[in-house]
């Protein structure tokens, strides 16, 4: 009874030793501790996991108890980055009403193509600009991306860092969708893109301002929860005919090559605001035409091909009636012809004499043949 006690103390975990008789305490098996691992139903006995040691700059701590289990344990070197998301740019893509079916396939594309990007119902036409500031404090969004139609024919973007600016308005030309162009490119979707810039966007300030919103607005952040961690595409900026030109390309590892992906459009730039969707102007393009301009361009050219057809055809027929005024009777053409002798007149004073008629001859034709078969002479 004492030894009992005094192997398992007076208060065993179980309380084993309590219920059982007096003469079988002493033969008690101590209680044995379970695995902490988990094991699932209907399953194989789970393994107890290795553990996993991580070393700062390659230094190794020396324990007595640390040693003993070398053979189970596996030294993996620290990770380069923590891949904490950091940059935490969001992007607003939507637009108003009234745009067309092209526009709407280029939001898409857009979005798929920036993981970062969110998506938000189309604005009134009747709503200002301003509003679109309050739209993105409401979505946690830091940069807008805006398109406005007008007409039903003309498209405008907007893209804006909110809500401090500053903000640039473009009128989009050649525009072409992803579905529309079929290229044979392709590309992971999430990834992340390079950006690739004209030379000549360090030229010109504001040429740099555009080309600092298009980084932070089209560059996916690192480490960002549903973006993917490969680079397999370019989203290359070319300045040509003071225009900016966009263009998506994949990147092929073989042979370090590029293969078009779409979509493609060009940016003819309009003004540079201070603040976000407004406020003072910090650049006007001198070289932008509306097309409100363009098109009355266009219908004042037509008129006047119009009107050089009907002066070209009235000249043809003042032409034509003045040649058959000054046309005068040719003096050559009577060379060959001699002049007839010139006869008196006579004047006749007495009647003629009738003719025999035809119809007489044939009456008198007729009569002498039929006395000459009355006689039989013939």
């Amino acid at each position: 009874m004492r030894r009992s006690s005094a192997i398992f103390g007076s208060r065993d975990c179980f309380g084993v030793s309590s219920l059982l008789p007096p003469s079988s305490r002493s033969h008690v098996v101590p209680p044995v501790k379970m695995a902490p691992v988990k094991r699932k139903r209907g399953g194989v006995e789970a393994t107890p996991k290795k553990k996993v040691k991580l070393v700062e700059n390659g230094e190794k701590k020396k324990n007595a108890t640390e040693e003993q289990d070398t053979s189970k344990e596996i030294t993996v070197p620290p990770p380069v980055s923590l891949g904490k998301w950091k940059n935490k740019e969001r992007v607003l893509v939507f637009s108003s009403r009234g745009i067309n079916f092209r526009t709407r396939h280029l939001m898409q594309d857009l979005r798929t193509m920036m993981p970062h990007a969110k998506a938000d119902t189309k604005m009134d036409r009747k709503d200002k600009l301003f509003v679109v500031n309050e739209v993105c404090e409401i979505k946690n969004c830091n940069k807008c991306i805006f398109f406005e139609a007008k007409k039903k024919k003309d498209l405008y973007m907007w893209i804006s860092n909110v809500p401090h600016g500053p903000s640039a308005k473009f009128l989009v030309q050649n525009l072409h969708t992803l579905a529309e162009l079929k290229m044979t490119g392709n590309c992971l979707k999430g990834s992340r893109p390079l950006l690739s810039f004209d030379p000549n966007f360090d030229k010109e300030p504001h040429y740099a301002l555009l080309k600092e919103l298009f980084i932070q607005t089209f560059s996916t952040p690192q480490y960002h929860p549903r973006s993917q961690p490969f680079v397999d595409h370019v989203f290359t900026f070319t300045i040509a005919d003071n225009r900016v030109w966009f263009r998506n390309y994949q990147i092929i590892e073989e042979d370090a090559s590029l293969v078009e992906i779409g979509p493609r459009f060009v940016l003819n730039l309009i003004k540079i605001f201070q603040g976000s969707f407004g406020g003072p102007t910090l650049y006007e393009n001198p070289h932008f035409q509306s097309p409100n301009t363009y098109r009355r361009l266009l219908r004042l050219s037509m008129s006047a091909k119009q009107k050089e057809k009907q002066m070209v055809k009235q000249i043809y027929l003042e032409k034509r009636s003045e040649t058959k005024e000054a046309v005068t009777k040719d003096v050559t053409d009577d060379v060959f012809v001699t002049p007839a002798e010139e006869r008196p007149l006579k004047v006749q004073l007495e009647a003629p004499e009738p003719k025999p008629s035809k119809k007489k001859k044939k009456l008198t034709e007729l009569k002498k043949k039929k006395l000459l078969k009355r006689k039989g002479l013939r």
